[in-house]
């Protein structure tokens, strides 16, 4: 039974990439079907290091040696995989180069997935990540636009990146009807918003779309869901809630919006989620080449509306009608109010989205990164 390390953030912290991480560890054993001993090099800020579950090994972020250090433990050790969670800003040293420190030293074969992946990288970004690559066994993606940017870029091999789409939780087995109700969403036609909330995710052109919606849908209501990004935080506190707030007054929707300011374990998401009648993602950035937010949304067959971003043509690229641009707050009014007001057309669309996301429950995707994993580690027991 094949060993694996991972690397990244791990959960108990707050991100996205922890999360990502512990989902896509259950799965994996989920698929092994055991419950096996597979570590995580957790990336951890903490100056001193802490024994609280021996299966998380600590990584020190901002200490380079630490990372060779690191390698030579699990070169010493039983693990056969190690599946890197490759983001920019988690590791230490200028566009996290720390990391290249530990694959260095690395005899294990590794398996990295790329969570950013630019069509034209530049510098500090593009040497790491082409060293990053080089030295992998495979490259997963989870947007297939991510393997002709790394093939053109760097130069690697299409049949050394496999695509496997982001993982989603299982739909609830609770009716719709009941998490509506419990929510209060029951006579309410309800758009969401999830996510850490800054200044890049969009959500002023939703506001600015919003009044013309409400003056055809009076029961529409948006719920913004999550806390102030951290790093916004610290720079300067809730002042960006407040300026989302002075938009709502501003347009006369204090009926039609909610924020919801805390940060949400697994299920209640899901629940949130589920009871939602369109899911939306009004990003301004076109280069973002992953959503978690969107992946669990259609996982769980939500309608989408959502900019025209690198992984929302990936993901809905039969569904082109579903993008919309980031800049047309009356194209978003008026395809809102042509899907809240036809429920039959609502409807129709949620089952179409089902068919993505059955693809993308995490029992099927720890599946494909199980079997994976199996095959890079006897190639590597059969070539020793």
């Amino acid at each position: 039974m094949t060993k694996i390390a991972y690397v990244s953030t791990y959960v108990p912290k707050k991100c996205g990439l922890a999360t990502y991480t512990f989902h896509l560890r259950q799965a994996v054993n989920g698929a092994k079907g055991r419950r096996d001993k597979d570590p995580v090099i957790a990336l951890s800020d903490w100056k001193e290091e802490r024994d609280v579950d021996p299966l998380l090994w600590p990584l020190q972020r901002d200490d380079e040696a630490a990372y060779a250090k690191m390698a030579r433990k699990v070169n010493h050790s039983d693990v056969d995989v190690v599946s890197l969670q490759h983001e920019f800003g988690i590791f230490g040293g200028e566009a996290g180069a720390h990391i290249l420190a530990f694959i260095r030293q690395l005899e294990k074969p590794l398996i990295t997935t790329f969570h950013t992946v630019f069509e034209q990288p530049k510098p500090p970004y593009a040497p790491i990540q082409k060293e990053i690559a080089d030295r992998s066994s495979k490259i997963i993606v989870m947007n297939r636009k991510a393997i002709d940017y790394l093939h053109k870029a760097f130069g690697v091999s299409k049949d050394k990146i496999y695509f496997i789409p982001h993982g989603a939780p299982e739909p609830n087995l609770e009716s719709r009807q009941k998490l509506r109700e419990r929510l209060g969403w029951q006579n309410r036609k309800v758009l969401m918003t999830f996510g850490l909330l800054s200044r890049g995710k969009g959500i002023e052109l939703l506001l600015k779309a919003l009044p013309e919606v409400a003056a055809e849908v009076p029961d529409v209501l948006y719920a913004i869901v999550g806390q102030i990004h951290p790093e916004v935080k610290r720079r300067e506190g809730e002042r960006y809630r407040e300026e989302l707030m002075e938009w709502i007054r501003a347009g006369g929707i204090e009926r039609n919006v909610v924020m919801i300011d805390r940060y949400m374990e697994e299920n209640d998401l899901v629940n949130h989620l589920s009871a939602c009648d369109i899911y939306v993602t009004p990003y301004p950035g076109m280069q973002q080449i992953t959503s978690g937010t969107l992946a669990y949304a259609v996982g769980l067959g939500r309608p989408v509306l959502t900019t025209p971003y690198s992984y929302a043509q990936d993901l809905l690229a039969d569904y082109p009608e579903l993008l919309l641009p980031h800049d047309d707050a009356k194209a978003w009014s008026a395809k809102i109010v042509s899907l809240l007001q036809n429920d039959v057309l609502l409807k129709g669309w949620g089952k179409k989205i089902e068919t993505i996301g059955n693809g993308m429950h995490w029992p099927t995707v720890g599946k494909k990164h199980e079997r994976l994993f199996s095959e890079v580690s006897r190639l590597a027991f059969v070539t020793r």
